[in-house]
């Protein structure tokens, strides 16, 4: 039995490493969206954006998932891939990019980074993880963290972006549950794949009016690039190494990584948009990644517990 619960020991550790792998490229891949998608949408209206990207990102797992030739979705499961496309890869989709438009990328990013502390908060109403009292804390410090950001808003429009950047990130991060609790059945990529046609469906409409009522829309090489990256990189690649994540770890413990997100953000906004950063931006990031480091420090007390526990037994 002592070698059986030391091997199981090993291979959850190794399936947490390789989960932590994907969750860093995941975000990484998402930090650029930002950046990539600021760009574009200078450009190219933002339902346009967004079905071009699903279309590309849609296509290319499509292929992958017939060779991988996985299980048959049962009927009651439709409900859950359908919320998972339409409400988390269309509309929390979407808002993010709105929020990006109103507010900058930086600042947008920033914002998003409260979604570890929302995917906690539903993770324990709807998956029943564990809310503990440094959990609580961290919300605290999201949440004081974000009324700073919003409070250093000197135009109004900035402040529409923020308030749309949360409704995307409460969104996101209630679909998130949804799938941990889907690719515990079924493969990730499967999920992935199913979620994307639907928000790529969903996107058509609208993206079709915009091309009509829309002048000036520039279509020129580094638009084109930047739009296959978005679909490659931060929509396939980075779609389904989140939901591999999920499906491997916790909710709670996926969403530690978020802070990637918006470093990454910060550095790419800085380096190719030249945005700035105020006292308002330092303050609330501060507030928020200690929140977050928080929770890696119980994540990792959780983890030595574990083991004292099996070498016990």
């Amino acid at each position: 039995m002592s070698n059986y619960n030391s091997f199981s020991l090993k291979n959850k550790m190794k399936n947490k490493k390789l989960a932590y792998l994907y969750l860093i490229i995941t975000f990484c891949a998402w930090g650029s969206l930002y950046v990539v998608g600021k760009f574009v949408m200078g450009k190219v209206p933002v339902f346009m954006i967004s079905s071009v990207r699903y279309i590309i990102a849609g296509i290319i797992l499509f292929f992958i998932m017939k060779k991988m030739k996985p299980k048959k979705i049962e009927k009651q499961d439709y409900k859950y891939i359908f919320l998972i496309g339409f409400v988390g890869y269309f509309i929390a989709t979407v808002a993010q990019l709105i929020g990006v438009k109103f507010s900058n990328a930086s600042l947008a990013s920033l914002v998003n980074s409260v979604n570890p502390i929302a995917i906690m908060l539903f993770a324990a109403i709807i998956l029943k993880e564990k809310l503990t009292l440094k959990k609580v804390i961290c919300i605290i410090l999201a949440v004081v963290g974000v009324h700073t950001i919003i409070g250093g808003s000197n135009e109004s429009g900035e402040l529409i972006g923020i308030l749309i950047s949360l409704f995307a990130v409460i969104s996101w991060s209630i679909v998130s549950v949804i799938v941990r609790r889907v690719t515990q059945k079924y493969d990730p990529i499967q999920i992935t794949t199913y979620g994307i046609i639907i928000a790529a469906i969903s996107t058509l409409p609208f993206s079709i009016g915009e091309f009509v009522i829309t002048p000036n829309i520039q279509i020129d090489w580094t638009v084109v690039i930047s739009l296959i990256y978005i679909g490659v990189v931060c929509t396939a690649l980075a779609h389904f190494t989140w939901n591999k994540s999920l499906s491997m770890i916790e909710a709670g413990s996926c969403s530690l990584f978020y802070p990637i997100q918006p470093m990454m953000s910060v550095f790419l906004g800085w380096l190719f948009l030249g945005e700035s950063i105020n006292i308002n931006f330092v303050i609330g990031a501060g507030l928020i990644i200690v929140g977050v480091l928080i929770s890696v420090i119980h994540n990792k007390d959780v983890e030595v517990d574990n083991k004292i526990q099996t070498k016990i037994q």
